[in-house]
């Protein structure tokens, strides 16, 4: 199964609902500013119930994107040894744009969300709707760039790994047919090819 690195700019964003991630395969790094020196109870808790697949990083000395280098450092650290993993960036600074563009260029799997709920795996799983599911899934295939599933039976199991339920046959069927009849997808002999637009 493929793992979730999230990296959470505490300066930037403070989650309130990090428990979302528990039943997911998530690896939690919660980075705080030198100067920051509280965090609240339901955090705390929220991370001690992830066990050992959270951490604390504070970080040492001030300065402009102090936290954001460290961010990036640790990025590159997990992409050596993890290079097929997904990044998730947690912040709403655009600073980490170019270098998620760089990134997505060479070929890995980072994107940058502004809260928690919006990763995609967590979007389709509290999707309330088979839109709201599209939606998701499409942002999912938008961001992993040239590593999309060249294949039906791939894509289906894609999809169904970006849900915490198993989907039946029937809902992966589904799903596939309505991102072609949306155009976002086209199949032929068991094969498909995309036409999404680059986020």
């Amino acid at each position: 199964m493929q793992t979730n690195y999230v990296l959470i700019d505490y300066e930037n964003v403070q989650p309130k609902n990090l428990e979302i991630l528990a039943h997911h395969n998530f690896r939690v790094y919660l980075f705080v500013g030198a100067n920051q020196t509280k965090l609240s109870f339901e955090l705390a808790k929220a991370m001690q119930e992830l066990g050992d697949k959270a951490r604390y990083i504070k970080i040492s000395g001030n300065g402009p994107n102090a936290l954001d280098f460290h961010i990036a450092y640790y990025i590159g650290e997990f992409i050596k040894d993890d290079p097929n993993a997904y990044f998730h960036i947690i912040s709403k600074d655009t600073g980490f744009d170019p270098l998620i563009r760089h990134l997505k260029a060479r070929g890995f799997k980072v994107q940058r969300e502004k809260q928690l709920a919006e990763i995609p795996v967590l979007k389709v799983s509290g999707a309330a709707t088979d839109s709201e599911m599209l939606e998701a899934i499409v942002k999912n295939l938008v961001s992993r760039g040239h590593s999309r599933p060249r294949k039906v039976a791939t894509l289906k199991n894609s999809i169904n790994n970006l849900s915490t339920e198993d989907l039946s046959d029937s809902q992966l069927d589904s799903l596939v047919e309505q991102l072609e009849k949306r155009g976002k997808i086209v199949v032929s002999e068991g094969k498909v090819s995309y036409k999404l637009k680059a986020s």
